[in-house]
């Protein structure tokens, strides 16, 4: 299979606590990964780690086979939601994804529209953010994560705040990405359910340490 993300003896530190420790991850196309952990077990560091957001101290990750730990790039084709989405209240679910995409510039208005109907916020696109719901926020966070249809996602809690009939339709979403379009998903999740339903794999992060789960 085609490796898709592939981290080797990552570590990052935060004023001298080792948050991740010698992580090794290896990533195929088309598979839907977890990572399980308690509140501060360093999820969230080790997605921003994965997507450039954050430089590791040493060791290597390769995102499409390219070492971003030496280009030190942003990975095009990944996109990411990590912790609660911040979208500018006064301006439109349709106008924040819209300002959004004007920096790739790689879809198209229609593009936009249609990711907003594959979330259900098509009827709520000219609404304002600040009177959406947290849970349509987290929709909106989905949908800026697949609307330029990357090859790889980075989803952190992305079923916080949905009703049940949302998180259904997120995992037919997420399943179909994966295992027909070929998208790699690595999914942090307190929920169990998500995770045995959704994860080809999945690894518990445990002070600083990736173990197969």
């Amino acid at each position: 299979m085609e490796k898709t993300i592939e981290l080797k003896n990552v570590a990052k530190s935060f004023k001298k606590q080792e948050i991740l420790k010698d992580i090794n991850l290896s990533c195929s196309k088309g598979e839907i990964i977890g990572v399980v952990g308690v509140n501060g077990s360093g999820k969230s560091v080790l997605f921003k780690v994965i997507s450039g957001l954050l430089f590791p101290d040493k060791g290597s990750i390769k995102i499409m086979q390219e070492d971003i730990t030496k280009s030190q790039k942003i990975p095009q084709e990944l996109s990411a939601l990590i912790e609660e989405p911040g979208f500018l209240p006064n301006l439109t679910g349709y106008q924040n994804l819209e300002l959004l995409a004007s920096i790739r510039r790689k879809i198209t208005k229609e593009d936009i529209l249609d990711t907003l109907r594959t979330v259900r916020l098509f009827e709520d696109r000219n609404k304002k953010t600040k009177h959406y719901s947290l849970g349509m926020k987290k929709k909106l966070g989905i949908a800026q994560a697949i609307m330029e249809k990357p090859k790889i996602i980075l989803l952190d809690e992305p079923m916080n705040a949905l009703d049940q009939e949302s998180v259904e339709e997120m995992r037919t979403l997420f399943l179909d990405l994966a295992k027909n379009k070929g998208v790699t998903i690595v999914i942090a999740s307190h929920n169990l359910e998500d995770i045995n339903l959704l994860c080809d794999r999945v690894n518990q992060l445990n002070n600083g340490e990736l173990s197969k789960n």
